[in-house]
């Protein structure tokens, strides 16, 4: 990719005549064309002060209404419930769980057994108090996870955010004596990753410095840190380019810890990367597809995974198969290892997520959008595969595994039955815990349509709604989509959904979009770069069969997406703005003209384009919602919904979206934590206001005999 590096606030205010031309004259929005620039520095003081200003007509606006602090209380009641589910990780010296709840906004980290987990109240050991660290340093810390050393997971790094941020603090902590280790491991705020190679060595893959990141602003070198030695002593083994996305080296190892190589990779595109393994000395460059990747070691093979048709071996294996080579094999000669097929989709199938525990592989699957999972194992010289029993009709997936015991949990879920956790040592899996409801569903039923997009193509899609509606097009509407990256929207229990809107006489649409990964990489690559529009083309699709079925009507039809998802609502609405009455724009993309300078924007060229490159500009111009604002249109008042401390898709696309309708005299919302970044909320009490805003505003819009501004 041919990356440039984000333009910061104040370099733009400073640049030169000749230099605001150049920019124009690529096609690229500069300060002269664009007046809302100065938004896209995050903290800038005066930025800051408009989002002030704009939090404050919101929230006064919005809190007065008397449904809004009913909202947030059921909200956060549901949010805070001691009765839910305490999701754990299976690790040698126990079960960890990240928790939190009223008492502890921003969480524990605890462990427990398994016989103490298997009753109601399960007695949880402290390991990390996020709320005591935070105070006693004076930071907002959120908990982003640990990165530990297998097998015994004792030496670890956590991973700590100033707010919320994608960016960490690593910090070495010792798992026996629970504590963080005086004098250890420390990396400052960055983005990248680590593994732990002993207890005294880490690889490091970070952003060393600015000239040691690339121009999407991730690392692309990777050192061998030593203890003792400062991070600028450790010795560099593996660098990329800086017009990667990212790069980085890694290790294999099996489940027992045991590492066999040291591999490497540069993601060339967000959905293309060379893989490299070191070869006597060497880095050797692995001869499969650029959409292609190492899955794992299962049985003494070497999984791949692929996203496309790949030929090998005189064969050719289906995208979206499992490919296995014996491991000794591969060692010897990476590239001449026979491939063996494990597995491969049929008709509408694709596989999600996976776990490899100590003797098998597991792999969660959609088969038209319903879900099961399968054991694979490799017997007498050949794979089986065992379907889990599992229930049917359901969004199944792998919660936990062991990777050096058969031990392993499962979750089922819908829209409308609480989520149900399954445990299995090797045999048929048990019911652990299930949640509690959270809302009524009594009354309520799921159906699945399909409507038919601009193209011809068939695009599913699940409604929940009242029993025996009637369809004069009465009917609150809330549908939401996303429709990018291979990431596939399924159907799960609804909760606070549920409980804030379908309890309330709403209706729920869940549109499986091409972009998404339903039905697989050809139903996300048919729907990319010159071929993005398809997506928002299956999107107002939905929204016209919803019409047409007399479920709703555009005066009662409101959508909301957050990240690629709030630029599908910003395309649906700037194109189809007499198909809605409301819109919630969380977290988005919006300019996308200027999207590679923001944020972590550049990445995503292989998704949708590069507005520097003319032909690959021409795709993105029809659809950019940011500059389809100038349009003289009536816009349905969108809500726009950010965070300050977002440093993936950054708070300016809401930020100047918001400032051009207010610009133009048209009604709009908006309002920016200043904490939580891209994920949302830090704490529940955070989170609960969001969703009360949310629900707030779209019964105003949709339920109300007349709407309010």
């Amino acid at each position: 990719m041919n990356l440039v590096s984000k333009l910061a606030l104040t370099g733009a205010l400073i640049m030169t005549a000749n230099s605001t031309t150049s920019l124009a004259n690529d096609g690229i929005p500069g300060p002269d064309e664009d007046p809302h620039i100065w938004l896209e520095e995050a903290y800038d003081e005066a930025a800051l002060t408009w989002v002030e200003n704009e939090n404050e007509r919101t929230l006064a606006h919005f809190t007065t209404d008397a449904r809004f602090e009913k909202l947030k209380n059921d909200a956060l009641a549901i949010l805070d419930s001691e009765d839910r589910i305490p999701y754990v990780s299976i690790r040698p010296d126990g079960l960890y769980n990240f928790w939190q709840d009223k008492e502890n906004p921003r969480g524990l980290v605890r462990r427990t057994t398994l016989e103490s987990y298997r009753t109601d109240n399960p007695e949880w050991e402290l390991v990390l108090d996020v709320d005591a660290l935070a105070k006693s340093e004076g930071r907002e810390w959120v908990y982003k996870g640990s990165t530990c050393l297998p097998p015994d997971l004792r030496h670890c790094m956590i991973a700590l955010s100033d707010g919320g941020k994608d960016a960490t603090v690593l910090r070495e902590f010792d798992m026996e004596t629970l504590s963080f280790v005086e004098g250890g491991f420390e990396l400052k705020e960055s983005q990248g990753s680590i593994q732990w190679i002993d207890k005294d060595t880490l690889l490091v893959s970070r952003n060393f410095s600015e000239e040691l990141r690339t121009e999407s602003e991730y690392p692309f070198t990777t050192r061998v840190w030593k203890r003792g030695q400062s991070i600028d002593e450790a010795q560099e083994i593996f660098r990329g380019e800086r017009t990667d996305v990212w790069s980085g080296a890694s290790l294999l190892r099996d489940n027992e810890g045991v590492i066999h190589a040291r591999t490497a990779f540069r993601a060339v595109s967000f959905h293309e990367t060379e893989y490299y393994v070191e070869k006597d000395s060497e880095w050797l460059r692995l001869d499969i597809p650029l959409k292609a990747s190492p899955y794992g070691i299962v049985d003494r093979h070497l999984l791949y995974s692929t996203d496309v048709d790949w030929v090998a071996d005189g064969q050719t294996f289906p995208a979206d198969s499992l490919i296995a080579v014996d491991l000794e094999e591969w060692k010897s000669d990476p590239n001449g290892a026979k491939k063996v097929l494990v597995w491969a989709p049929g008709n509408r199938q694709t596989k999600r997520g996976g776990a490899i525990t100590g003797n098998s592989l597991f792999v969660s699957m959609l088969d038209n959008v319903v879900g099961r999972i399968v054991r694979f194992d490799f017997e007498d010289g050949d794979w089986v595969q065992t379907k889990v029993d599992l229930p049917d009709n359901a969004t199944l997936s792998v919660q936990t595994a062991s990777n050096e015991t058969d031990q392993i949990m499962f979750t089922s879920t819908d829209f409308l039955n609480p989520t149900t956790l399954f445990y299995s040592d090797g045999g048929k899996p048990e019911v652990l815990k299930q949640s509690p409801s959270r809302f009524d569903k009594m009354g309520m039923e799921v159906e699945q349509h399909e409507a038919t997009s601009a193209d011809g193509t068939k695009i599913p899609y699940f409604i929940v709604k009242p029993a025996g509606m009637e369809l004069n097009g009465s009917t609150a509407t809330l549908l939401t989509g996303y429709g990018g990256f291979q990431v596939p929207r399924l159907p799960g229990y609804l909760s606070t959904t549920g409980k804030l809107w379908l309890e309330n006489g709403g209706a729920y649409v869940l549109a499986n979009l091409r972009g998404g990964g339903e039905f697989g990489p050809g139903w996300h690559q048919t729907a990319i770069r010159e071929n993005k529009q398809r997506t928002w083309d299956d999107f107002i699709a939905v929204a016209e069969d919803l019409v047409a079925r007399g479920f709703t009507s555009p005066d009662h039809l409101g959508i909301t997406g957050g990240s690629q998802g709030g630029l599908l609502v910003g395309t649906a609405f700037t194109q189809r703005p007499e198909l809605f009455d409301a819109a919630v724009v969380w977290i988005p993309l919006f300019d996308m003209l200027r999207y590679h300078e923001i944020g972590r924007g550049a990445s995503w060229v292989g998704e949708y384009g590069d507005p520097r490159i003319p032909e690959q500009r021409a795709w993105i111009e029809p659809y950019t919602p940011y500059q389809k604002l100038d349009e003289d249109k009536d816009f349905p008042n969108p809500l726009f919904i950010t965070s300050t401390a977002d440093d993936r898709t950054h708070p300016s696309h809401g930020r100047k979206a918001a400032a051009k309708l207010k610009a133009k005299g048209d009604n709009y919302w908006y309002f920016e934590d200043m904490q939580g970044g891209h994920s949302g909320g830090v704490d529940n009490e955070q989170r609960a206001k969001l969703q009360a805003l949310q629900y707030t505003y779209l019964m105003q819009r949709l339920m109300d005999d007349n709407s309010s501004e």
